[in-house]
């Protein structure tokens, strides 16, 4: 069954020197085919789905620590791992420093 309400899990970077600073602005990273900006059109892929858009879904039903890879995740992309980053749909830190 899948249920009615979805948890989402967001990564975002920001280029603020002090990340806790209130005009810090903070850019999300989309993956191809995980709900992201409502304005954009649902991705169609039937019946397969793009693997790690699908580990992030059943990921923001736990915790972090029982899924270790999220941690892994982050760091490449703050690496700005060019084979990380071709899983996702947009870096919003491209030809800039990263976050």
């Amino acid at each position: 069954s899948i249920t009615k309400e979805r948890t989402e899990i967001i990564l975002q970077g920001t280029s603020s020197l002090d990340p806790k600073d209130p005009t810090a602005v903070w850019e999300e990273f989309e993956f191809k085919c995980k709900p992201g900006d409502l304005r954009r059109r649902p991705c169609l892929i039937s019946p397969y789905h793009y693997r790690l858009d699908w580990l992030m879904w059943f990921a923001a039903f736990q915790t972090y620590e029982q899924n270790e890879w999220l941690i892994h995740l982050a760091g490449k992309l703050l690496a700005q791992d060019e084979q990380t980053l071709s899983l996702l749909a947009t870096n919003p830190f491209a030809g800039r420093d990263p976050p």
